[in-house]
């Protein structure tokens, strides 16, 4: 079976759902170019102001670069491309000059966008090879082993597809494009993507968790799939149910009980100081592999999307997948809560008072309201386990959220005001774009039962600002905390700059640059 997906920095192959292995993209930077057969990539920067390269295609074919690009009113802006097929004086299958934008004022974001062009049009155009033609390429703004890393960046990115499961593909809409060249780059650009490209591959392995369908990925599958990744020096441990229940997890494990598939609670440690250094920072995912709502079952129309509420596990198991490969320098453990949220005759029930690990209460009102419920739990295990400084949790928790913040940022609320400024910063830094949105005591009387502590829904107003208030209720006296709502960031109807519709891998960056900026700045 052939398909691009996770692409890596040295050759190899990708598991996949089936237990099968998939051949992947390869990606490497040479010092000699042949055009034979290939498709090439050249430069020109706005105003035509065409690289080395792309005016060696210009004279050789006779002028018919400039007149192309003049026919199609392209200026070289960020992004733009313009496609010839044939052209004379070259051997290349195809000549494709893509536009860098002003001269001088190239960027990493901007780079990585190129490469995510060069990637969306050459995917599945056909094309099995691409030479990237990086000589002379005039006044990026960066060097040119930078952009060429940051381009090799977002062609892998970009260049990710999900494809296992559709065994009656047209020829013409597979993934062919297989091997990739980069030629001018210099001696650095190789050392730099094999860190970058660590990170693509955390966000590559979110991808495929969010991807799965529910029947595939489950908890205890979803621990499997970690452990076969077999990363070096990347602690995998996970709590069956007994060990939660001995714990008190009952607020997490009422959430469990409706379904066949028992919970598990995954746990990964990457020590990159040799033990040197304590557990400061701790990540917690929300990990509902599927949710259809339990006893307070949600609307048949769009369920199936609740295959990728578990969203925030995958997104804090593909930062530490990140992290693990290339090496951080820095202590970090993940926990991912994971589990169902069915309806059954055992299921939880609305009006269910469960105790927490904590000892608070709490009344289930809507069992719909369950991410909550599971990351309370593992919040506070993570808090009496390690004794961290802070803890950063992620989750598809609300749609409020959605109607928040569409789209285009995920949203961030947090007990530290230096806390939540680095998180934005790393946010800005990565493009995992965060906004931040308050907590406070005058939300606490919309949580507060009648019967019990709390109660897990706090009505329609502000109804994101309230799970985050009930999650600062599990955070201890001195812990920093932030809370990540990524219910409209996880998962993408259309293509975004640097992936395809369906799965975005948002947070994997977020979080590694959080780690980078923070620890090894």
């Amino acid at each position: 079976m052939v398909a691009a997906a996770a692409l890596l920095v040295k050759s190899g192959e990708r598991l996949v759902s089936n237990g099968k292995y998939e051949i992947v993209m390869h990606i490497q930077f040479t010092s000699t170019a042949n055009e034979d057969g290939a498709a090439l990539i050249v430069f020109s920067a706005q105003d035509l102001v065409l690289s080395e390269a792309a005016q060696r295609v210009d004279d050789a074919s006779g002028g018919a670069l400039r007149k192309a690009a003049r026919a199609a009113r392209f200026a070289g802006d960020l992004g733009k491309v313009v496609e010839l097929l044939g052209i004379a004086g070259t051997e290349a299958q195809k000549v494709l000059l893509v536009g860098t934008g002003p001269q001088g004022r190239g960027n990493p974001a901007g780079f990585e966008r190129i490469g995510a062009v060069i990637a969306g049009k050459l995917s599945r155009s056909g094309s099995t090879r691409t030479l990237v033609d990086m000589r002379g390429a005039r006044d990026l703004g960066l060097d040119v082993s930078e952009a060429a890393a940051r381009l090799a960046t977002g062609l892998k990115l970009r260049g990710y597809a999900f494809d296992q499961y559709r065994t009656k593909m047209p020829e013409q809409q597979k993934v062919s494009l297989t091997d990739v060249e980069i030629v001018g780059a210099g001696d650095d650009a190789a050392p730099r993507f094999e860190i970058l490209g660590a990170v693509a591959d955390g966000v590559a392995f979110t991808k495929d968790l969010v991807s799965e369908p529910a029947n595939v990925l489950y908890p205890e599958s979803f621990v499997e799939r970690v452990r076969a990744l077999n990363i070096p020096g990347l602690k995998i441990e996970a709590l069956d149910e007994a060990q939660m229940r001995e714990a008190g997890m009952n607020a997490f494990l009422g959430v469990s009980q409706g379904s066949e598939r028992e919970a598990r609670m995954l746990v990964m440690e990457w020590d990159g100081t040799n033990g040197s250094a304590d557990v400061e920072t701790v990540f917690v995912g929300k990990g509902v592999t599927f949710d259809s709502g339990g006893i307070s079952i949600k609307p048949g129309a769009g369920m199936e999307d609740m295959k990728w509420d578990m969203g925030g596990a995958g997104a804090v198991t593909g930062a530490m997948v990140a992290l693990a490969k290339r090496k951080a320098k820095a202590r970090i453990v993940g926990i991912c809560g994971l589990t169902e949220n069915m309806p059954d005759g055992k299921a939880q029930r609305p009006g269910d008072v469960v105790t927490s690990m904590s000892g608070q209460t709490i009344e289930v009102i809507n069992t719909d309201a369950e991410g909550r419920l599971v990351l309370c739990d593992a919040m506070w295990w993570a808090q009496e386990t390690y004794k961290p400084k802070r803890i950063i949790d992620l989750a598809t928790l609300t749609g409020a959220m959605i109607i928040s913040l569409g789209h285009h940022h995920a949203g961030v609320f947090s007990n530290d005001d230096d806390l939540a400024e680095k998180l934005i910063a790393a946010g800005a830094a990565s493009g995992d774009k965060l906004w931040r949105l308050p907590v406070g005591e005058e939300y606490d009387k919309q949580i507060d039962s009648p019967i019990a502590d709390m109660k897990n829904v706090g009505g329609r107003d502000a109804g994101s600002i309230t799970a985050a208030q009930f999650l600062k209720r599990f955070v201890k006296d001195g812990v920093e905390w932030a809370h990540i709502d990524i219910a409209g960031m996880a998962w993408s109807s259309k293509p975004g700059a640097l992936f395809d519709k369906g799965a975005t891998g948002y947070g994997v960056r977020l979080l590694d640059e959080y780690v980078r900026s923070i620890y090894e700045g």
